[in-house]
This record gives C-alpha cells, structure tokens and sequence, in this order.
C-alpha cells in the first residue's frame, strides 16, 4: 500500500456515500421507469431524463408543477414501480469489498431515495445494509440542500465538516459542498467528463481506507 493519500493531510471522522451512481447503477432501472411515467404525463421524455437523478422523488415532480397531479402519491407509485425493476442494478466496481472494510460506527449511506427503495436496491446490487442510513423521508429538504449530510454527522456523533462525502450528481456535489465536507467524485455512471474541483474516480478499485489510531479514516490508493 502506498503512503500516499488522496486527500493529502486530511484524515476524516466519517465517509458518508450517496448511493444511486456512487456505490451501485441503477440507472437503467430508472430511467425505464421514468421514461414511462413522463411519456404518460407529456413531457418529452430525453429532456426531463437527466433531471431525475441525486433529487427526491416528490421534489422532482412537484418542481413541474403538473396540473391535477399529487406529488406525493405520484412519488409512492413510482417508488413501487422502481423496487419492481431492479434486474440489472449492480454494485459499482471495487464498491463491497471497499464498504465491507470500514469501522461499522465510521461511515453511512446518505439518499435521495426513500428507505424501502434504497433497501430493495442495496440488496438487489448484493451490498449489506449499511449502519446508518439517511433517506429521503428522513429530511424535510433534499439534495442539493446540506440536511441529509448534516443529519448522518449528527448521528455519527461528528461534524459534516469532518467528513468526506462520496457523490456522484450534481445535486449531491453541491448539498456536500453546502455542509463543508470533503467531496469524492464516483464518475462510474458517467457518460461525459464533469466539471468539478473534486479528486474524480471510476470506481473503488485502487482505492482503500487506513484507520488511525484515534479512529480517523484517511483514503489510500493501493497497487
């Protein structure tokens, strides 16, 4: 293992990792179910795509604005709809043995998603249920809003500003960047270069986590 860090002289009291892009793909998964949902709603179905991805649900449908629609209800049909298609959503390379190797009290799952799903979804990519997890029920505003960051620290017992969040979307950059925390960019999904002042990576392979002997985790690439 080499002594080099990829936040040189940043030792972190927690990792918190989005999940949708950033520890497993279920991409296809929703797309197929959104693609569905918009073309039955009139919208054009490859401009409203891209907006799905790092936001709730129901903040998605209600920024539309849809005359007669309930954004709540639309949210829990599409939430049952979603954990029906979970056939091709697989882990993000390197992403189990990399979560399996973390101090259980010392990382989190941080979600836009709501619980069920992100449960249905970790188990159908094969992951363990993380410790702690923070989904969209859990906050009152979601990403790009900091609160589910903040919300994880707290319950870890640290501050989000001594954390590194692991991202892979726009919305959850900036809600990261909005609680002061530490950002690695899981560009595993991605189908062009993002913009971003962040370390990038594919994916967690090439990569491990080295605990100190206070318990702080620095990030390490390994040979």
């Amino acid at each position: 293992m080499t002594e080099r860090p990829v936040f040189p002289g940043r030792r972190f009291a927690a990792f918190l990792f989005d999940m949708d892009g950033t520890v497993l793909t279920s991409i296809a998964s929703a797309e197929r179910v959104w693609s569905r949902w918009a073309a039955a709603h009139g919208l054009d179905v490859a401009t409203f795509l891209p907006t799905i991805h790092g936001v709730r649900t129901v903040e998605t449908i209600a920024r539309l604005g849809l005359p007669g629609v309930d954004p709540q209800e639309e949210a829990d049909a599409i939430m049952r709809a979603e954990m029906a298609d979970v056939a091709d959503i697989d882990p993000i390379a390197g992403a189990a043995a990399f979560l399996a190797a973390l101090p259980r009290e010392r990382w989190a799952i941080v979600t836009s998603a709501p619980r069920k799903l992100a449960e249905c979804r970790l188990a159908a990519a094969g992951l363990p249920p993380p410790p702690l997890m923070v989904a969209a029920e859990d906050v009152a505003r979601g990403k790009p809003a900091p609160d589910c960051f903040q919300l994880a620290a707290d319950k870890l017992g640290v501050s989000a500003v001594d954390c590194l969040v692991f991202e892979d979307a726009p919305a959850g950059i900036a809600a990261a960047e909005a609680a002061g925390a530490a950002v690695l960019v899981i560009t595993a999904t991605h189908t062009k270069a993002i913009a971003t002042p962040h370390p990038t990576r594919a994916g967690y392979e090439g990569l491990a986590s080295r605990c100190d002997p206070d318990g702080r985790l620095e990030l390490v690439p390994v040979a």
